[in-house]
């Protein structure tokens, strides 16, 4: 039995914990949050016992821990987690600061404690299908990707100021399905963006509709466009075009039902948020990463995955800031 320690219990931690109850291998031993409210509420739907993070930390009967809690206290925890020998997986990003960051990965590497970091979409079945249709050659040399992500709604403006902004918080899970899918990191990026969803989001410092191309050494372009508001519902869509053909990754829908008529030809709409979306990559995660601590495998995705998307985050920023594409 792993007994694990979960830090956070909003909406992703309340994800989270739902998928180890469905695990008769694993037990959710801690709930630590700082809303009391939300982690009694939470520990009691899953008989488990609220705690601070020292006491949950220094349990020795504790394997593993969940980190789901706020962006500030990421790298922290993964710090404390690893000192005290717990396997961690950890919701993205690390931190937003490249530094902090750095100062994280170091310790991670000293205490040889594995990590996993969120980047819940190499775990979808679609997406999963498309990578591993694209290594095997299906579509020949990939020449150029397309990945679209735009949610239904913005999120308040509260929480864009302290997100980290478009790019580190939403666009940074398109930056690392890139490197995924590209097989190479990008060498060259070049950022746009504008407000054209809410002006409130823009007084906040932040954009809500973006655009980034990139290119890697060997020639491939891969072109990132995101967008705070799609009226039709949550857009995620792939598509790889290679020297041999192309793929395609679409929208997932209530039901694949699609009426033909005199008027036309429509089906339903994409499924409302993340949340509907990519329910069974919550689940592969989650078991991807007990089966990680059980074998004592290396994660599908790493706090190295986490810096290098923060890295190009960061650099999509430059350009937007300076108007230039920018060399890595």
């Amino acid at each position: 039995m792993l007994r694990i320690a979960q830090f956070g219990a909003g909406r992703i931690g309340a994800i989270h914990a739902d998928n180890v109850a469905r695990r008769p291998d694993v037990e959710l031993a801690y709930v630590v949050d700082v809303n009391a409210e939300a982690a009694a509420a939470l520990a009691a739907r899953h008989g488990a016992q609220v705690s601070d993070v020292a006491t949950a930390l220094a349990d020795k009967s504790v394997g593993a821990v969940i980190i789901a809690s706020s962006t500030d206290t990421h790298a922290d925890l993964i710090e404390a987690a690893a000192r005290a020998g717990k396997a961690v997986f950890c919701e993205k990003p690390v931190d937003l600061s490249i530094a902090r960051c750095d100062q994280c990965l170091a310790t991670v590497k000293a205490t040889g404690v594995a990590v996993a970091m969120g980047f819940n979409r190499r775990y979808d079945p679609t997406f999963r299908s498309l990578r591993e249709r694209l290594v095997a050659g299906e579509i020949g040399r990939l020449e150029i990707l397309s990945i679209t992500s735009r949610d239904p709604a913005p999120p308040p403006v509260s929480y864009i100021k302290v997100s980290g902004g478009l790019f580190r918080d939403m666009m940074i899970h398109d930056f690392d399905m890139a490197r995924w899918l590209l097989g190479e990191e990008p060498v060259e990026i070049y950022a746009a963006a504008a407000v054209n969803v809410d002006p409130a989001i823009g007084e906040a410092g932040d954009v809500d509709t973006a655009t980034v191309s990139m290119k890697t050494a060997s020639g491939k372009l891969a072109i990132i466009n995101n967008s705070r508001r799609a009226t039709y519902g949550y857009d995620q869509r792939v598509e790889a075009f290679g020297s041999k053909g192309m793929l395609q990754a679409g929208n997932h829908t209530a039901t694949q039902v699609v009426h033909a008529g005199a008027n036309g030809v429509s089906s339903d709409k994409p499924l409302d948020f993340f949340l509907q979306r990519y329910v069974a990559a919550y689940q592969a995660e989650l078991d991807d990463f007990v089966n990680m601590v059980i074998e004592g495998r290396e994660p599908l995705a790493t706090v190295a995955d986490g810096r290098a998307a923060l890295l190009l985050a960061d650099a999509a920023l430059t350009s937007l800031r300076e108007g230039r594409a920018v060399r890595l």
